[in-house]
């Protein structure tokens, strides 16, 4: 590692940052070096103009690529090399308010029967019980289940945060029988050997990749027709609970969101739903008009 990238990198653990978004971060600025052909320190603030010009206008980048890389760069010419450019503060990655896909209760049930994979099952409905992260839900390990609390603790979440989410008491016997399968010592979902069946000297955990395509051939099998991941059943678990009464500060808790700005999203898909009901109503009470 040259010197230059192991001051960033140094920088950044100083700055809290995760592993993965120092990757991310890195990575942007070598990018940004092979679109210029030269050390990153060597770059003017015209090339970086031009750079971040190329990024919109030639490779078409979406919002959150763009914004990975401002932060990226950013980060490298402010902290690591000291330099103030107005183009960092120019740069501006637009953001489309688009709302989540929600699938209702009775969609999510029918997604998880067509399931054919019992560990994939049981992960995918804890995934949704407890409105984690896919990769949160894969790396769910023995130790954090607390029955005795009825929470589970997501260790080191997005954001290296750690927190408490309230387990259903139908979740805990599923996961018990899960284990009870394979009784791993570390991981409730161990990678399988080759033929399929979980293995409790499992080195790591499932792969998440798996995870997703199951969901998605059992998502296509149900016949909704709703363009949807494994990360709609976080979504789903946030509005079935905002329309249950839930205070939107404890979800915003259970989600492990850092801003109530971040959770306040789901108060629209909820007012998305009441205007439905409302034109129904309209429509159903209009034939009843003199």
């Amino acid at each position: 590692m040259n010197p230059l990238r192991q001051k960033m990198v140094e920088d950044m653990q100083l700055r809290g940052l995760s592993g993965k978004t120092q990757d991310a971060y890195v990575r942007a600025v070598r990018q940004l070096a092979e679109h210029c052909g030269k050390s990153p320190n060597c770059i003017s603030e015209e090339e970086l103009r031009l750079f971040f010009l190329h990024l919109q206008n030639d490779k078409q980048v979406s919002s959150s690529t763009l914004t990975v890389a401002l932060c990226g760069i950013k980060f490298f010419y402010e902290h690591t090399l000291r330099r103030e450019w107005a183009t960092l503060d120019l740069v501006r990655p637009a953001r489309k308010k688009k709302l989540p896909v929600v699938l209702s209760i009775a969609q999510v049930r029918r997604i998880l029967e067509h399931i054919r994979h019992p560990r994939y099952r049981v992960c995918l409905s804890a995934i949704y019980a407890c409105g984690l992260r896919l990769r949160e839900g894969v790396h769910l390990q023995v130790r954090d289940i607390d029955s005795d609390r009825m929470v589970v603790h997501v260790r080191q979440g997005k954001g290296a945060k750690d927190r408490y989410v309230p387990l259903p008491h139908s979740t805990l016997e599923m996961l018990r029988q899960h284990w009870s399968i394979h009784r791993h010592p570390e991981w409730l979902f161990p990678a399988p050997t080759r033929a399929g069946v979980p293995a409790a000297t499992a080195k790591k955990p499932m792969c998440p990749s798996g995870v997703q395509r199951c969901f998605k051939v059992a998502l296509k099998e149900s016949g909704i027709q709703k363009e949807a991941s494994v990360h709609t059943l976080r979504h789903s678990y946030a509005t079935h609970l905002l329309e249950a009464g839930v205070n939107l500060r404890l979800i915003q808790a259970y989600l492990g969101h850092s801003s109530p700005k971040t959770t306040a999203i789901y108060t629209h898909l909820t007012r998305a739903a009441e205007d439905l009901a409302a034109e129904a109503i309209n429509q159903v009470m209009g034939d009843l008009a003199w």
